[in-house]
């Protein structure tokens, strides 16, 4: 039995899908095998303030996105990136510590990518550790924070991200481009179009714009809708409000030019989006990875500023969508693929498809089990303050 370790943190719906997606493969492809533990960091093993990050971290992107992009560009860089991540382990050591005494693997994979060299630095306190694997989660502009040389393996979604990779000081052998973890079921639960769409009960031949804001359905989703809806075009919109009751029980009281159908937090979204034709959503790299490999081009209305500013390039370059800030460029780009009718919308699809890696969460788990076979790594002794004192020549001691 191998036991694999799981780090992440709750800051964002994404590291925990992706551990999540990878755990499931694991155990899909190794029932008998395989030992799993997933372990949010901040929450179960960080003090104050640092253990209420998964709240603050919402709260900070929704209301300070220009702070958030100023910080961001100015820790992504080698040497402010390891004073900030020292300054985490410094805060959090003890945790860290007794977390890999409490949770003993054969290997261990970090998702997020601040607790990467922190989590590093606390195993090399131990005689020997285990593999450890990171696993990238932003899919273009990824910050250094993710790259420490001290992985035996790091995983990226795309070639934009293994470049930083190398610049960051990683070397060739250590990076491979798998693409980001979505969920096995994901690929296996994708259907026909009509078939999809007569089980859901929508039209079988409206156009259908499918919205979505995340989990929690942040951003702009009613006001981007009822734009949309002014517009009384020949479609059908499907909105996802997430667990936000408040805006589902308010898109429900709101009348609809066009058949509409609203939804809570949903656990069928490769249906959905097998039904849809465009989809209309934040630049996650989930969200996008997930509609790529369903064929779906996307509308893209808001990107977190640092980490999702190159999914955005991603999308528009690779033809497999456009970034609409604001609801009327929304409205015009949703009124302008209409027009172009089916052959549009299908070459956009194309495009969106020749981006999806449905395999890269198998390829992932595949890696991790390699390197939970591989032996534990003897750790250079650290020399005590005493020994390095006694290394110093008697004449340059000061007494």
């Amino acid at each position: 039995m191998k036991r694999i370790l799981f780090l992440f943190s709750d800051t964002g719906g994404g590291h925990r899908a992706a551990a999540e997606a990878i755990r499931d493969a694991l155990l899909i492809r190794y029932p008998e095998e395989a030992s799993i533990e997933m372990v949010d960091v901040f929450r179960d093993y960080s003090p104050f303030p640092f253990k209420y990050m998964p709240e603050m971290y919402p709260w900070i992107i929704s209301r300070s996105k220009s702070s958030w992009a100023l910080s961001y560009h100015l820790t992504n860089t080698n040497r402010n990136a390891r004073i900030i991540t020292n300054g985490v382990y410094v805060s959090i050591e003890k945790g860290l510590l007794r977390m890999f005494r409490e949770h003993p693997s054969d290997v261990v994979v970090c998702v997020h990518s601040v607790l990467t060299q922190p989590s590093l630095q606390a195993l090399m306190h131990f005689e020997n550790r285990p593999p450890f694997v990171s696993v990238v989660t932003d899919l273009v502009s990824t910050h250094h924070f993710w790259y420490d040389r001290g992985v035996e393996r790091c995983l990226v979604p795309t070639k934009p991200a293994l470049e930083r990779g190398l610049r960051s000081g990683l070397k060739p052998e250590q990076l491979r481009v798998t693409g980001l973890p979505v969920h096995p079921q994901f690929a296996q639960q994708l259907k026909d179009k009509a078939v999809a769409r007569q089980e859901l009960g929508w039209d079988a031949d409206l156009p259908t714009i499918l919205m979505v804001g995340g989990g929690e359905g942040m951003g702009p989703l009613y006001k981007t809708a009822r734009a949309i809806n002014d517009q009384r075009l020949k479609c059908q919109i499907v909105i996802i409000a997430g667990r936000n009751q408040a805006l589902k029980e308010k898109l429900e009281e709101s009348h609809w030019n066009q058949p509409t159908h609203i939804y809570p937090f949903v656990t069928n979204m490769p249906v959905l989006m097998a039904a849809a034709d465009m989809l209309v959503s934040k630049a996650g790299p989930a969200t996008i990875s997930e509609a790529c490999i369903a064929g779906l081009p996307v509308i893209l209305y808001d990107a977190i500023p640092g980490q999702e500013t190159g999914n955005v390039d991603f999308v528009v370059q690779n033809g497999a969508g456009v970034f609409a800030p604001t609801s009327h460029e929304v409205t015009e780009t949703i009124r302008g693929w209409l027009a172009e009718g089916p052959q549009g919308l299908k070459r956009r699809s194309d495009n969106a498809r020749r981006l999806g890696r449905p395999n890269a969460v198998w390829d992932i788990a595949d890696e991790i089990w390699t390197y939970a076979q591989q032996p534990r790594i003897i750790n250079k002794r650290r020399p005590s303050i005493t020994e390095l004192y006694m290394r110093v020549p008697v004449r340059s001691r000061r007494f």
